[in-house]
């Protein structure tokens, strides 16, 4: 599984976000976006290290989006916590992860594995992006309030494309009838 530079790389995108959070926690704001974005960046340096040379895995494609979903989630828990996010948003991100990742799991069953689609990727940009600036410029409720409405909007969006591009791993996913003895 980590066997390869890319998902090593992504490993220490996991491993970073207890450090972000204990500097977000202790208030060191601008040290915790330096984490947070060197966290973030990982993300396209792992991408594009596992294209370049070839090094694209199940396990990376698997690691990747769960790695970015803990980096987020930890983050926008920070932000309910301190009162910049309604907890109503966090659910809704939480309930399109879930979704994606059941749809990810009855692919997986008909040996099928869903990579990350373009608007996952720039929901995750997006909101990676509006975190930093939610981090830094948080005492402005109008920069929280645009960062919450673009996440949502993307996180509708992606999940959305999700289930209209990837329908057919339904098919026959129906319960079989059992036969009467």
């Amino acid at each position: 599984m980590l066997k390869n530079i890319p998902n090593k790389i992504t490993l220490l995108r996991i491993v970073l976000i207890p450090v972000f959070l204990v500097l977000a926690y202790m208030e060191l704001r601008w040290c915790a976006l330096f984490v947070f974005v060197a966290a973030s960046l990982t993300d396209l340096l792992d991408g594009y290290l596992a294209r370049r040379y070839h090094q694209i895995t199940n396990a990376g494609k698997f690691m990747d989006p769960l790695a970015d979903k803990m980096l987020v989630l930890s983050a926008m828990c920070f932000f309910v916590e301190k009162g910049q996010m309604p907890g109503w948003v966090l659910a809704i991100v939480l309930l399109r992860e879930f979704a994606v990742s059941g749809l990810r799991m009855i692919a997986i069953e008909k040996n099928r594995v869903i990579a990350a689609a373009w608007s996952g990727k720039f929901k995750t940009t997006c909101t990676m992006v509006g975190l930093c600036f939610m981090l830094v410029f948080g005492r402005y409720n109008w920069i929280n309030l645009f960062v919450i409405a673009v996440i949502l909007v993307t996180t509708i969006w992606s999940g959305a494309e999700y289930f209209i591009k990837n329908m057919d791993v339904f098919r026959d996913a129906e319960p079989k009838e059992e036969k009467e003895e």
